[in-house]
């Protein structure tokens, strides 16, 4: 039998980890830089900061679990106050690139993201990152060697296995642990919309459906349920009540850890590298 279960803290079953890609506006300015002239479409960006994170938070703190934020360094340079909430969550803040432009575009934008990003993140708030997560899941192999350079404790970009494991870069030393993550349990693949590109915005019992689904038969092989979402999507109000439904409906599950990406890893590491 090939056995996928991992050893989680605390004797549990699975680990959850709820991560929130915080692009604001810049998930919209990075593919199309004609959206920063377009208001309407910007607002979605910017509900995601004015009301979003706030709700998101509230109902966190209801639940009484932790969170992990990937922030790009733009939005911590224009949203600079919801990032201190989050931080005054005790949330993990992770680096998300500067401006949300893909890995994959070029390697000089690869550095330009990374180095910008970061200093952004430690200018505004203070928060050298642990963890990384690439815009759309795009990296390229000059990302890996910058994650290693900054001493990043992993990542949480690809979508190849359901738990975590260790990265080895070419030259055969190691790279971050990575988290992986699927579209599956993103948000944005159900509900995000924009009049360029149009597509069917599911109800919240589809969404809900796929989410429980996964995470069911996740539980019972004992995996990572890294639940992605945005707060333009998931703070709007019928699905901040889809995310406190989730989170109650996971909650049902005996010997269950939430925890962040950073909690994640160094649990992995300390079970399967000593």
């Amino acid at each position: 039998m090939f056995d996928m279960s991992v050893k989680w803290p605390h004797g549990a079953r699975v680990a959850v980890m709820l991560t929130f890609d915080f692009d604001a506006e810049t998930l919209w300015t990075s593919r199309d830089p004609e959206n920063e002239r377009r208001l309407g479409v910007l607002s979605q960006g910017r509900y995601g900061a004015t009301v979003g994170v706030p709700k998101i938070l509230d109902t966190l703190e209801e639940a009484d679990i932790k969170g992990t934020f990937f922030v790009p360094g733009w939005t911590a340079e224009n949203h600079t106050s919801r990032v201190e909430m989050i931080l005054k969550g005790g949330h993990e803040v992770g680096h998300h690139s500067y401006s949300h432009r893909w890995a994959g575009d070029s390697v000089e934008d690869t550095v330009e993201e990374m180095e910008k990003g970061l200093e952004a993140l430690k200018r505004t708030v203070g928060v050298i990152p642990k963890g990384y997560r690439s815009p759309a899941g795009e990296v390229n192999e000059m990302l890996f060697k910058l994650l290693q350079k900054h001493n990043f404790l992993y990542d949480s970009s690809l979508m190849d296995h359901i738990n975590p494991y260790r990265h080895t870069l070419p030259d055969g030393t190691k790279g971050p642990i990575e988290l992986p993550w699927h579209w599956s349990l993103d948000d944005a693949a159900f509900a995000l919309f924009s009049i360029k590109n149009p597509r069917p915005i599911f109800t919240n019992e589809h969404i809900l459906k796929v989410f429980q689904d996964e995470f069911r038969e996740i539980y019972r092989w004992g995996g990572l349920f890294d639940l992605v979402m945005h707060p333009q999507v998931i703070g709007r109000p019928s699905r901040i009540a889809l995310l406190r439904e989730m989170i109650a409906f996971i909650k049902t599950f005996p010997d269950v850890w939430f925890a962040t990406g950073e909690e994640i890893a160094t649990a992995w590491s300390a079970e399967y590298e000593q």
